[in-house]
């Protein structure tokens, strides 16, 4: 189902200053730095959405018009990040938009978007309150919240961010399987509202790397079926 270009939400997503510079921040798609190189990034993984219902697309895409931390974030893991949540009638929540449990997608499932094993997690942070603004009550010590990181054993890692607190049912060693659940969504880490964060980079370390496009198989886009493709901003996705 197609949403309403107006989406109605509380909160702001954010998965911002990790190792970024001023200078970087301002280069544009013909760059000057390595990365430039995975514009054109073919995904080794067989990625699926990780998740099971329509979610939407608040952020996503190879190019600044569709992804914030196209240029927030150059020269870090996150440069083509995915921030979604689910939107039902133009609206991300219901009813009194503070409490996290208003939001359609907090506490739905996350698994994970292809085999691998986890080399990474953290499963104890706090859910934050929402407040809808940006820079009030988010946990600026600990970015991603709870986490995991995939390693797809393919140098592609999978980075997913702000799961609910103590819902993440993998420990680092365990090997996953594509739509195995790996948690809750929530509101951890450096986040305003309910959402997941995704990208997929090149190193192990959410802290360094190289954020690399990420292709996934067999999903709506807007009830057009597709085989391989990347979702952007405005979309809502779910797999087939």
């Amino acid at each position: 189902m197609k949403c309403n270009s107006t989406i109605i939400y509380a909160f702001y997503f954010l998965l911002i200053s990790i190792s970024t510079s001023c200078s970087d921040s301002l280069i544009g798609d013909e760059g000057k730095s390595d990365e430039d190189i995975y514009l054109n990034y073919q995904t080794k993984t067989d990625l699926e959405l990780p998740f099971e219902e329509e979610w939407y697309v608040f952020v996503g895409g190879r190019t600044h018009l569709n992804g914030r931390h196209h240029f927030i974030t150059r020269g870090t893991g996150q440069r083509y990040a995915y921030d979604v949540a689910i939107v039902i009638d133009g609206s991300s929540f219901s009813g009194d938009s503070s409490k996290n449990e208003n939001h359609y997608c907090f506490g739905k499932r996350l698994n994970a978007p292809a085999d691998g094993k986890i080399i990474a997690m953290e499963n104890n942070i706090d859910d934050n309150y929402v407040s809808g603004a940006v820079n009030s009550d988010i946990n600026d010590s600990n970015l991603a919240g709870n986490y995991i990181i995939i390693d797809h054993l393919n140098d592609e890692y999978s980075m997913l961010a702000h799961f609910k607190k103590g819902t993440i049912t993998v420990a680092v060693g365990d090997t996953v399987v594509k739509g195995q659940e790996v948690g809750k969504a929530g509101n951890s880490g450096n986040s305003t509202g309910p959402h997941l964060h995704y990208h997929l980079q090149n190193t192990p370390g959410y802290l360094n790397g190289i954020g690399l496009p990420a292709q996934f198989t067999n999903y709506y886009e807007d009830d057009v079926l597709t085989q391989r493709g990347e979702p952007v901003r405005g979309q809502t996705v779910v797999k087939n």
